[in-house]
């Protein structure tokens, strides 16, 4: 058994890490969920200009209200104060750019294909109606944050070649002095 298991793990191939420039560039191309740069640009702009009511969310979600739980007595018993505010995934995601939209569907309020926010935090159903809206707009900003990575500047892009550079001189230099070393390890063949 024991040398089944170091047969395992001699046949698991060993595969070396990229280059550090290169896995900090492949993680923020990662993070674009494979959208195009014209959609990345397009979803840019959008956050620029998103606000709070640039989303009909009124119009296309449902908001109802139910008893809160937890401590509040006669508040709790008798007041319908706890919103949940469900909107449709089909008609959230027509309004928002489709670079965003795999982040959005990963979002911990997505169930049975709808957004559902819900929030009993205030004794109030008004509050708690903005505090569900509040919510959803803050995972559709967060959603972009992680989805749309910021534009690399002239100067990022140069840092990066001179890094990359430098790092590929390191390595030959080193390359290099590995071989000398062997080389005068050799016989040299006038002994």
């Amino acid at each position: 058994m024991l040398r089944s298991r170091l047969l395992a793990r001699t046949l698991i191939p060993i595969t070396r890490s990229p280059h550090p420039v290169q896995r900090a560039l492949s993680s923020a191309r990662d993070r674009s969920s494979g959208a195009s740069d014209e959609e990345l640009r397009v979803a840019r702009s959008w956050l620029a200009s998103l606000h709070a009511e640039a989303i009909p969310l009124k119009s296309i979600g449902g908001l109802s209200f139910s008893r809160s739980s937890g401590p509040g007595g006669q508040n709790v018993n008798k007041v319908n104060s706890k919103a949940t505010l469900r909107v449709p995934l089909d008609a959230l995601l027509q309004h928002v750019p489709t670079a965003l939209h795999s982040e959005i569907k990963r979002s911990r309020y997505v169930a049975s294909n709808a957004m559902i926010v819900q929030a009993d935090d205030s004794r109030k159903q008004s509050d708690n109606a903005r505090s569900c809206y509040k919510r959803l707009y803050d995972v559709i900003v967060q959603a972009g944050y992680h989805a749309v990575p910021n534009e690399t500047s002239a100067e990022q892009l140069q840092l990066v070649k001179n890094l990359q550079k430098s790092d590929n001189e390191r390595r030959l230099k080193s390359k290099k002095q590995q071989s000398a070393k062997k080389s005068a390890r050799r016989g040299r063949g006038d002994d």
